[in-house]
């Protein structure tokens, strides 16, 4: 099932995505799509749902981010070997993991800002997992159990903030916008193989970016269990598990976006999204 949230910022509704790929009305159904819904006896109940019996929204209504409440951003870095090298540094041998800051989710279509002093925001285009059920020192055989589903992110940087400004990456990651997210949670049912995702990026209509989750250096299966060894993982919590080739400070020379510019990104199963950079 493809979940979503619909509506002006911070007044979204529940809704699912129907066969037919319009928007049906969950608002009586539940309250939201908060942390407590996100199990899979509660999504095992709305499977159950007569969906052509639920209202129909009319018209295109703002795309939210698909879960509200996520206590935990978590980022994975060069988790994709060549992208590794594009940026100068050697694969890591375990995980490397960063947080971005909770203020930074917004809808996948809305405006991301650039930020004030920037002239290094850049673009990754992301698998996210969304955890369903708690998970603390969980092994990778069981932990996609843990999942509910998993979600299209943009990993929006600003690379001087993040390399150049002292201390950790989160700088770089955190400010407002750099977290597009959506636009559907779509349950691990629909994946034959969630380690067999397309992934690409476009800048002003040009590839910037094109990968396949198959090249990732640790797995999703990896990603969650390593997680918990250091620190629960709570339903809702959303790790983005890195980006393939084609960041823009890997271009030689660096590209980096500019006010008007537009981003598209897109991966198989997970949907699309479009940003329009402004300044902050």
């Amino acid at each position: 099932m493809k979940f979503l949230r619909y509506g002006p910022k911070g007044y979204e509704k529940p809704g699912l995505l129907d066969a037919n790929g319009a928007i049906r009305d969950l608002s009586e159904v539940i309250t939201d799509f908060t942390p407590q819904f996100l199990s899979a006896q509660s999504i095992d109940r709305l499977r159950k749902l007569n969906v052509e019996s639920l209202p129909v929204v009319e018209g295109s209504p703002r795309i939210g981010t698909p879960v509200t409440g996520t206590s935990k951003f978590l980022c994975v870095g060069l988790n994709y070997a060549d992208h590794a090298r594009e940026t100068g540094k050697e694969p890591p041998a375990e995980p490397v993991l960063f947080g971005k800051a909770t203020s930074a989710i917004c809808g996948p279509n809305d405006d991301v800002e650039i930020p004030r002093g920037s002239d290094r925001t850049d673009w990754e285009v992301e698998l996210g997992i969304v955890i369903g059920t708690r998970a603390k020192y969980v092994s990778e055989e069981e932990a996609l159990n843990h999942v509910a589903g998993y979600v299209l992110v943009n990993d929006v940087s600003e690379r001087r903030f993040q390399s150049e400004r002292g201390g950790q990456w989160i700088k770089g990651k955190s400010h407002d916008t750099f977290g597009p997210v959506g636009p559907w949670l779509v349950t691990p049912d629909e994946f034959e193989d969630i380690q067999n995702i397309d992934l690409w990026l476009d800048v002003d209509g040009e590839r910037r970016q094109t990968g396949n989750t198959r090249t990732m250096i640790f797995n999703v299966a990896h990603l969650i269990s390593y997680i918990s060894q250091f620190m629960t993982l709570e339903p809702g919590d959303i790790i983005s598990t890195g980006t393939p080739p084609g960041v823009g400070l890997g271009m030689k020379p660096p590209v980096f976006l500019k006010e008007g510019q537009v981003v598209r990104l897109g991966a198989s199963g997970l949907g699309e999204q479009r940003q329009k950079m402004v300044r902050a």
